[in-house]
């Protein structure tokens, strides 16, 4: 016991002296979070949005008021020409511009503005509805009410990113935790001198285990908490699913790194394979970008990929996306499974002092 506690002091200082490691355990899930929450965050809502109107003299506008009156965009501007407000949209000092001439509406856009048009087009289209029916003295015969499918309404596209963002950091920790951590052990030859020591490999590995299991559920915390408190991101979080499943997600992940450890001798090789692999899988598994937006050999690529089903795990553990509890725990089995098989070449790795 004495032993395994020295070997777990020694692997946590070298562990706060790995700064690759600790910067994409710690500060590249904050660094990502805060870039996208400040720039991005609340996109696409109806309250963030700002609109310029035009309204001709000879226009009835009793109809269009009552409407704008009650929608919820969060700042109307007035304008009195068309090249007034065209200007302001291609300078954004309005997000999108409508004109009514007393016979038709026009919508004005900026066509640099790709993916935020798409939700600005939605709120013109219900404008246009609620007009139509106030213009011929109507009213909607029906209430609509919308109703989120899952625990937790996610409230936006950031609510559903972050748990994304942490998926991906426990990914990239368990890849680096071995390939980059065991390996550079390998070629300073520290594992040599270890193994004609009473200390078994087991040993090890288990303080390598439990030390990168503790990182990575406080540095997903940190995370969680930072998009909570700095942006006021609401999540209903089963605490129980979430642990286990931060738990089993390492596990994987470290096992996914034995393959790297196994193949590639330098460390610094290692490291950068691993993180390469952690960028492409990002950009492929839906974490930043819809799968659902992606070509179809895309999404066929993205349904092979580990990443894709964490961050689907996550979302339920933290109440922004449903699934069957079967899948989810299915996914985190899975993960446990990879570990099972791939670790122990792990252990024969370690032994192998004569690999160079």
């Amino acid at each position: 016991m004495n032993a395994f506690r020295a070997l777990l002091g020694t692997e946590l200082r070298v562990f706060v002296r790995d700064k690759t490691t600790l910067f994409f355990t710690f500060l590249f899930p904050l660094i990502f979070i805060l870039i996208f929450g400040f720039l991005m965050g609340g996109m696409g809502e109806e309250e963030q949005a700002s609109l310029g109107v035009i309204v001709t003299p000879d226009a009835d506008a009793t109809a269009l008021e009552k409407v704008l009156t009650e929608t919820g965009l969060r700042e109307i501007t007035r304008y009195e020409t068309t090249e007034a407000l065209k200007e302001a949209v291609s300078k954004r000092k309005v997000d999108f511009g409508l004109i009514w001439n007393g016979e038709r509406l026009q919508f004005v856009y900026d066509p640099s503005r790709v993916q935020e048009n798409y939700a600005f087009e939605q709120i013109a289209q219900g404008v246009s509805a609620d007009f139509n029916l106030r213009h011929q003295g109507l009213s909607p015969i029906l209430d609509v009410e919308m109703i989120h499918v899952g625990t937790e309404a996610a409230t936006d596209w950031f609510n559903v990113m972050v748990p994304g963002i942490i998926a991906f950091s426990i990914l990239s920790a368990g890849l680096l935790a071995v390939s980059g951590h065991i390996t550079a052990m390998k070629e300073r030859k520290i594992l040599d001198r270890m193994i004609v020591t009473p200390m078994p490999p087991l040993a090890l590995l288990s303080a390598v285990i439990t030390i990168r299991l503790a990182v990575v559920y406080v540095s997903t915390l940190i995370t969680l908490f930072v998009s909570i408190g700095v942006f006021g991101l609401t999540f209903s979080i089963d605490w129980f699913r979430y642990t286990i499943f931060v738990a089993c997600a390492t596990l994987g992940m470290m096992g996914f790194g034995t393959l790297i450890a196994m193949v590639v001798r330098r460390p610094s090789s290692a490291a950068n394979i691993a993180s390469a692999l952690s960028m492409v899988m990002m950009f492929l598994s839906g974490i930043y970008f819809p799968i659902e937006f992606m070509p179809g050999f895309l999404r066929a690529i993205s349904k092979a990929l580990p990443l894709t089903y964490m961050a689907e795990a996550m979302r339920f553990a933290t109440g922004v996306a449903d699934m069957s509890v079967w899948r989810f725990w299915a996914i985190a089995l899975s993960l446990v499974g990879i570990a099972i098989v791939l670790l122990p070449f792990l252990a024969r790795y370690v032994v192998s002092a004569d690999r160079r």
